[in-house]
């Protein structure tokens, strides 16, 4: 063989060789070429405030649309066990509808999710009073809570995840809570299938702080009507009783024996009848140390669609969407009783006022962390 021939051949093999390796990316790279984030204008407030959304689209094709108003996720599609894609949370196709009214459909809650007992609670001696939006209670924040201002956003990206970082600060006395109170919600998808929730907070005065998101989810689709057939189990052996107003007395109780047993998968409609206005209660999470955990498991046997709610929080509230009247119709869908689930991770609604209840104070020096992951797959 001539020289020449030599190094033809040896050309010839370096270009096989890199046509394999070479030139070709990692697999992580091309995951990270199929991720991406999209901003779009979605509208602006009565008081002309622009507000925007953003599509965060995962290397599997999840996606998940949140707007910066509210922190609301308009939309989740998710594929079922056939790989067919569904939006599974309740909401709307514009602001104007979000703006008018709704049940916090997808919303970040704050400064405290769930209630507060006659919108009252002392600290260091001094009392704090609250608006009164729920009876002669507060609720979910008061009259505009989080849920109804607009963040601050800031796009996130990494080789496995997409994210955007929503910011907002809540002044001194907003809604009589006392304290300036900086707050961080970060959204984020993963290629795992998981839309993590992390949430910061600080204060230069002591405060109250709980946060969560209020989303409402269908696992067979939005529009597919009831969510009793959803198969449940909640890792929560307890639950915090409450009274007629849903105000917990500050017995915790064993769910042994009762309709609200979840340790086992059940259909959330098997004992649903037994429970006025369905469930609406929040569950003492088997978990001790803080540590993430899991807190719930949905099974959606039509779709197998399967959602995982993890947390680091001491509570979920379980709603079962009991309020809903048919009266929000959203994304060509009319959503009455029973359309939508709520996992909402949280602490002990009216915790200010029970001091055997896991603290929710927030003094300046420190930092409020939290973190919810909702993970999505199927059987």
């Amino acid at each position: 063989m001539t020289k020449k021939h030599i190094r033809t051949s040896i050309f010839l093999v370096i270009m096989v060789l890199c046509s394999y390796g070479c030139n070709s990316e990692s697999p992580t790279a091309k995951e990270a070429t199929k991720m991406s984030i999209n901003k779009e204008a979605f509208g602006t407030t009565p008081d002309g405030k622009a507000v925007d959304l953003y599509t965060l689209t995962n290397a599997n094709g999840l996606k998940a649309e949140i707007m910066t108003y509210g922190g609301i996720v308009t939309k989740l599609q998710a594929p079922d066990r056939n790989g067919n894609f569904a939006d599974i949370v309740l909401g709307f196709d514009s602001l104007d509808e979000y703006i008018k009214g709704h049940p916090y459909f997808g919303a970040i809650i704050g400064r405290y999710a769930n209630r507060i007992a006659k919108g009252k609670f002392t600290i260091d001696g001094t009392e704090y009073t609250l608006a009164t939006n729920n009876g002669r209670n507060h609720l979910h924040g008061g009259i505009k809570g989080f849920d109804k201002v607009v963040w601050n956003a800031k796009e996130l990206k990494t080789e496995q995840a997409v994210g955007v970082e929503l910011s907002y600060r809540s002044g001194d006395g907003e809604e009589g809570y006392p304290g300036n109170l900086s707050c961080i919600v970060t959204y984020t998808l993963t290629n795992d299938n998981e839309l993590k929730i992390g949430y910061e907070a600080e204060t230069d005065k002591p405060t109250i702080v709980n946060l969560t998101n209020h989303s409402y989810f269908n696992l067979a689709g939005h529009d597919s009507g009831s969510i009793l057939g959803h198969e449940l189990m909640l890792n929560a052996d307890r639950y915090t009783l409450a009274d007629d107003e849903l105000i917990p007395t500050g017995e915790i109780k064993s769910v042994k024996g009762t309709p609200l047993d979840f340790t086992k998968p059940m259909a959330i409609g098997s004992r649903i009848e037994q429970v006025k206005g369905g469930y609406d209660h929040n569950y003492v999470i088997n978990n001790l140390d803080g540590s993430l955990t899991l807190a719930a498991s949905v099974y959606e046997p039509k779709t197998g669609r399967v959602l995982e709610a993890f947390t680091t929080q001491p509570g979920v509230q379980l709603y079962t969407g009991g309020f809903l009247d048919g009266s929000n119709k959203g994304k060509g869908a009319v959503y009455n009783k029973y359309n939508g689930f709520c996992l909402e991770t949280q602490h002990f609604p009216d915790s200010p006022n029970k001091p055997a209840f896991p603290s929710v104070v927030l003094k300046p020096g420190e930092k409020y962390t939290q973190l919810t992951i909702y993970k999505f797959s199927v059987r």
